[in-house]
């Protein structure tokens, strides 16, 4: 069971969050918090796999909760739903050591899928975002070996470019018609064979290979 914890200034959306996720069987809401300072007590002593951090909230808001909850409980992991897709909330809350990035209009099944994929340890960023992140950190680190991705199969290319475009292995197991754990083998060979320890790290050298374009994120 995941168990979760909210954190939302808005009722509204509490409540709606906690509706949502009840109707999924191994996700558990232990507790509820209206703001960062709260979320920081809760977590202390309720311990939950994931945080579901509202960002913009009166008093410590959520880039501040995170950061603390991160110093503090680095096992409890961190997935940012928020409205605001700006730059700077986006690199705050990611530097302060959330674990995703989910905007509230997403379906409901890309919420319960993230709250998975971020208890599994899995880093989460909405493709509203992704480009972003991308862009930046790609600007930052040196380019890759040029003859890595001459090293991947035609097939783990396909893998490379669906990564970077952000789709879950559930999403490229239906693209490609794989089965999940296959799809799971490949994406294992392909963080192998490019020498990266994540998904996100993959995606970056595949866009500084020209391998997907910032618009195609």
């Amino acid at each position: 069971m995941i168990t979760v914890l909210i954190c939302d200034d808005q009722a509204v959306v509490r409540e709606g969050l906690r509706a949502i996720l009840k109707t999924a069987g191994d996700i558990d809401v232990v507790g509820v918090a209206q703001n960062g300072a709260e979320a920081v007590e809760l977590v202390a002593r309720l311990k939950p796999a994931v945080v579901l951090m509202d960002l913009k909230m009166p008093g410590v808001n959520g880039v501040q909760a995170t950061r603390r909850i991160h110093a503090e409980q680095p096992d409890v992991r961190v997935l940012v739903l928020t409205t605001y897709d700006a730059d700077d909330w986006v690199f705050d809350a990611i530097r302060a050591g959330a674990s995703g990035y989910l905007l509230k209009d997403s379906p409901s099944e890309s919420l319960l899928s993230a709250i998975r994929g971020t208890a599994a340890g899995q880093a989460h960023l909405d493709p509203a975002v992704a480009g972003k992140v991308l862009a930046r950190v790609a600007a930052t680190l040196p380019a890759p070996d040029a003859g890595i991705a001459r090293d991947l199969s035609e097939r783990e290319l396909d893998i490379l470019r669906l990564i970077a475009r952000g789709l879950t292995n559930a999403d490229i197991a239906s693209r490609l018609f794989l089965s999940e754990g296959t799809v799971r083998n490949y994406v294992s060979q392909v963080l192998a064979k490019l020498g990266v320890a994540d998904r996100t790290q993959a995606a970056v050298i595949a866009l500084r290979h020209g391998l997907v374009e910032l618009g195609d994120l």
